[in-house]
């Protein structure tokens, strides 16, 4: 018995020790996870009740080629709504929330779904606290609905570019709507208005994600896509000017209120671009183009190919993207006849008797020396065809001339023997070299290739056509076929001008990181020496010479573009075009080009100036080519020109008869022949605009507000938002009891 009873006790011992036991590791778990592993928990806790929110990477800035701004980023504020928070508060507080059906298309088939009616949540929960602030706006409704069945923990932006003084007033009164919440984010910002507007281009906001960088983290939180390039500069230089994105991490209370900012992880602005524009030269440029209603003018440097400036009119404001533009406004410009979203600078026309300077240099590389002589009698025969000289519309003829006679005089009936004596291999073999019939290489979306016809092309384009002498006549004045644009009429100039190097041209100078050093240097490019294509330099300047006497040289075409104390060389062209107006009706709109380089002995800047509907090169492109050589060496001698905001240049339809700038032309040159339109039978048609506009892209256009998302104003006053009631009441019941301590503000700001 006694032994029974012992073995009892050692059993009862047993399991108090195994007991006593269990407890100790209890407890010792209690305390690792009380104590050692709090931090993790309280993390973990922290988690659950907080947002995390990509911060968009501030674009670099592009700069001209002297260090000048000319776009950057400012502040911008904006009010947004984190939906699910909204949904989860108005759920608490009335314990259910409305639901709407609609129908969705999975899996090839239509189905019947149920979701939180948004809008009328949104209406009832947040509005009516911005209606008493005098914040609320209306807004799209569909909009509301898209973005939160798709982009769920995406911030819904209600308002974009809210002013400081609006972002004070919200801090002043504290507002605590849940899920509502202020946060600022880089916008792009245009310095000048639309000042080089068609070079610099436009953002707008990511459609594609997958061409966005690594997300990591983000996939998870709440996306806002940085803005991306979509044209010109913005979009060719994109993967410089983007940086790397941040993140913000919002806390939230038990009740879903946003009570600020817990961490944030700063985003690195990306690189900085300067171009080899001069913002001086631009100006000058874009000052000076504004005298007519459609045209454009490139300046280059032909010592390297760098592009100085370049100017297109009408234009556009793309600070009218930023952030959305409204969809009235967009529709506008696309539907604008004078075209303002086209650069007109990088789009290809006749060019007429600017063509007759590569056709001069394709005659030399045949051989044809200054020398050769051809006579016109005011028109040239090909077949049954007699092809006129502009001169025979005034009754006249220039007579035998030579190369350099015939380029001041700008006579049709020697080019069309000339050219036909050159060859229309030559003629293409020239024309390659110079880049015409071919993209610039700039990179830019909507530029024309232009059109260099021959034989091959003809055969392709008008299979059932046969390639005459007329139609190399045609080519060798610049009319026809031939198509080219002002880029490249400038680039051949800047050929001649320095001798025979035909550079590519550049737009980009260098490539700057945050801290100053240089990423990238682009170089100048040469595209072709026609030096070594068997034309000397001394042949080249018979070519320059011929250019020096159409403006200097008595009987020239162009002596409206000479400038006191500098020797400038050009030449000028008219050429037939037509377009389609408004009605539908076929109309000529005859393009004026003058091309010109300047100083003669040794050139600093080579350009090109086009101007649509106008009377004659010599009368209306030459001046405003004068001028803008005029103003752009005076830099030299210290002219500062100023560079001001412009408001979009407006374009029209008006008839240019001539353009002065109050020039005193001496006396014994009023009587310059003054070359009109050339007159062919197949006069090409202005290049097609159409084409062009289906290149350019959309950016982020703004949806007008609905019905549903109308604020009805009559409420301000009248309601309260109810989370604001409930939250006072509460604090009526339950007085501060330190009146003299600041309480802790909540909602937007801590």
């Amino acid at each position: 018995m006694q032994q029974e009873n012992g073995n009892i006790d050692i059993r009862i011992q047993i399991l108090g020790l195994l007991f006593a036991l269990a407890m100790v590791a209890v407890m010792g778990r209690f305390w690792e996870v009380m104590v050692t592993e709090a931090p993790k928990w309280t993390q973990r806790l922290r988690g659950n009740s907080q947002l995390v929110v990509r911060i968009p990477a501030p674009r670099g800035a592009i700069r001209d080629r002297n260090g000048l701004a000319l776009v950057e980023n400012r502040a911008n504020f904006e009010l947004a709504f984190y939906l699910p928070d909204i949904v989860d508060a108005y759920r608490k507080e009335r314990g259910s929330v409305p639901v709407r059906n609609y129908e969705a298309l999975e899996r090839g088939m239509v189905r019947k779904k149920n979701e939180a009616d948004i809008v009328q949540i949104v209406n009832e929960s947040v509005i009516p606290a911005l209606v008493e602030l005098g914040l609320a706006q209306d807004y799209s409704s569909r909009r509301l609905i898209r973005h939160y069945r798709q982009q769920l923990y995406v911030p819904y932006p209600y308002l974009q570019n809210v002013e400081f003084s609006v972002v004070a007033k919200i801090a002043e009164r504290a507002l605590e709507v849940p899920g509502v919440d202020i946060s600022i984010y880089p916008a792009r910002h245009y310095l000048y208005g639309a000042f080089a507007a068609h070079l610099l281009g436009y953002v707008g906001p990511l459609r594609d994600h997958s061409q966005e960088a690594d997300l990591g983290q983000f996939h998870t939180a709440g996306y806002k896509p940085d803005d991306v390039g979509l044209a010109n500069i913005e979009k060719l230089l994109d993967p410089d000017l983007r940086g790397i994105p941040g993140r913000r991490v919002l806390q939230r209370n038990v009740k879903g209120v946003i009570e600020g900012e817990v961490e944030r992880v700063e985003p690195v602005q990306g690189n900085d671009v300067c171009l080899t524009i001069d913002a001086r030269i631009q100006a000058i440029t874009e000052k000076v183009l504004r005298t007519i209603g459609r045209g454009a003018a490139v300046v280059v440097d032909p010592r390297n190919g760098d592009i100085l400036a370049m100017a297109s009119v009408p234009s556009f404001d793309p600070n009218m993207f930023i952030p959305q533009i409204r969809s009235a406004d967009w529709k506008a410009l696309l539907d604008d006849p004078t075209h303002p979203l086209t650069n007109r600078a990088l789009l290809a026309f006749p060019p007429g008797s600017t063509f007759k300077i590569p056709i001069a240099l394709a005659g030399i590389l045949k051989g044809l020396g200054p020398r050769t002589l051809f006579t016109c009698t005011g028109s040239v025969t090909y077949g049954n065809k007699a092809m006129k000289c502009w001169i025979a519309d005034k009754g006249g003829a220039h007579g035998t001339l030579g190369l350099v006679e015939a380029i001041k005089r700008s006579c049709n009936a020697y080019f069309y023997q000339y050219g036909n004596a050159a060859g229309i291999e030559n003629i293409k073999r020239i024309g390659e070299a110079l880049g015409l019939g071919q993209v610039s290489g700039l990179g830019f979306e909507g530029e024309s290739p232009g059109i260099l016809p021959d034989p091959e092309w003809l055969a392709t384009h008008y299979p059932r056509e046969r390639w005459s002498a007329g139609y190399t006549a045609n080519t060798s004045i610049g009319q026809g076929f031939v198509l080219a644009s002002p880029l490249q009429m400038a680039m051949v100039t800047a050929t001649v001008a320095n001798g025979g190097l035909a550079f590519t041209p550049r737009i980009v100078n260098r490539v700057i990181d945050r801290q100053g050093n240089v990423v990238r240097r682009d170089s100048p490019h040469l595209r072709a020496d026609l030096r070594t294509m068997g034309i000397t330099a001394e042949q080249i300047e018979i070519v320059r010479v011929a250019m020096r006497e159409v403006v200097n040289g008595a009987g020239g075409t162009a002596s409206a573009a000479r400038v006191k104390g500098v020797t400038v060389a050009g030449k000028t062209g008219t050429a037939q075009v037509w377009r389609i107006n408004e009605q539908g009706v076929r109309v000529k709109d005859n393009h004026t080009w003058f091309i010109a380089f300047a100083p003669y002995e040794n050139p600093t800047l080579a350009l090109c100036v086009l101007v649509a509907n106008a009377h004659a090169g010599g009368a209306v492109s030459a001046p405003i080519a004068g001028k803008i050589i005029e103003e752009s060496l005076a830099l030299e001698r210290g002219y500062s020109p100023e560079i001001t905001r412009l408001d979009p240049a407006p374009g029209n339809f008006k008839f240019y008869q001539a353009i002065s700038f109050d020039k005193n032309v001496p006396s014994q040159f009023a009587g310059d022949d003054e070359e009109t339109a050339d007159h062919t039978e197949n006069a090409a048609p202005a290049a097609s605009i159409s084409t062009v506009r289906s290149s350019i892209a959309e950016p982020g256009i703004a949806e007008e507000a609905d019905e549903q998302g109308r604020v009805k104003k009559e409420r301000k006053g009248l309601l309260r938002n109810f989370f604001r009631t409930s939250r006072d009441q509460t604090q009526k019941a339950k007085p501060d009891p330190s009146p003299e301590r600041e309480r802790p503000r909540r909602g937007l700001f801590r």
